[in-house]
């Protein structure tokens, strides 16, 4: 009898010891909180086809652009950090650096990065470049060339970029070119670019976007099409490690949100970090101007 008891408290003590460890992980993986899920209209011709965007620390203003070569500025009314409302406060046509406005495949802006410091940087697809953008005037600035791009597919190019806390870009194109090989993730710093990792591409998912937090963590924000509707995934990731710390914070089903594009990272004065998606419509009337908001918990 002795024996089977101490059997069974043994047994008790490693049932308890394997509960207490899964809780423990359950808790060190992050999450995200749904805060917001707002509808954005204007009546004007030009309104639509965000594809993206940086949002200021605070969570008050929000910087963005189109694929038809928009630049756009709004405030984010809240209500206790809830998002209510979108004011417009101005837009302009994006220019070469001769002011001549972007027409066409040169208009194609996918990408919007904003450094610490301010300066902005913006990626397009169909014409494949990264360039200096000046947001007071719209202006494209000069390019960073790579001869990579080149071989980019014409409306699967340079969907998403983002600035690391240091200061160094990144981007990585929407297709890889086959279903198994990874996506490449370029950074450019010290005046050339170079591909610092391979990000795995896994299940239907493109990337469409992508930002850095504060503590250099890359979250990347994918889409899938289905004839159901659009699906979105965040992947979380940590170039500092080398199995690069992939972590899944959101997937979703066909329709639960629009055609999320652009991501967007920032903090509050407590120190949290928010998530903000915006939709591009594609100019369709089927379609809207959403913007999704999540807090992350770690």
């Amino acid at each position: 009898m002795q024996i089977c008891a101490r059997k069974l408290i043994r047994l008790r003590l490693l049932f308890f010891i394997a509960l207490t460890c899964i809780a423990q992980s359950a808790q060190a993986d992050p999450s995200l909180r749904l805060l917001s899920n707002v509808i954005w209209s204007q009546p004007d011709a030009w309104f639509g086809g965000f594809s993206g965007a940086e949002v200021s620390d605070g969570g008050g203003q929000i910087t963005l652009i189109t694929d038809q070569g928009r630049l756009i500025s709004a405030a984010m009314i809240r209500e206790s950090g809830a998002l209510k409302a979108m004011q417009l406060r101005s837009q302009t046509v994006l220019t070469d650096a001769n002011g001549t406005e972007l027409i066409d495949d040169g208009s194609d802006a996918e990408g919007l990065a904003i450094d610490h410091q301010g300066r902005a940087f913006i990626s397009f697809e169909r014409e494949h470049r990264v360039a200096e953008l000046y947001l007071q005037s719209g202006r494209v600035g000069k390019s960073m060339p790579n001869p990579d791009f080149a071989d980019l597919q014409k409306n699967s190019g340079l969907e998403a970029l983002a600035v690391h806390p240091n200061g160094a870009l990144y981007t990585l194109p929407e297709r890889s070119g086959a279903t198994t090989t990874p996506f490449p993730v370029f950074t450019f710093a010290d005046g050339s670019w170079r591909i610092a990792r391979l990000i795995p591409r896994r299940g239907p998912f493109m990337p469409v976007g992508a930002d850095f937090d504060d503590n250099g963590l890359f979250y990347l924000l994918e889409r899938a099409a289905s004839p159901l509707g659009f699906r979105s995934r965040i992947r979380r990731f940590d170039f500092a490690a080398p199995n690069l710390g992939e972590q899944t914070l959101l997937t979703t089903g066909p329709g639960r949100y629009d055609n999320l594009e652009a991501i967007s990272i920032w903090h509050n004065n407590a120190g949290q970090t928010f998530l903000t998606l915006i939709s591009d419509d594609n100019f369709l009337a089927i379609q809207r101007t959403q913007i999704v908001e999540f807090l992350v918990t770690e």
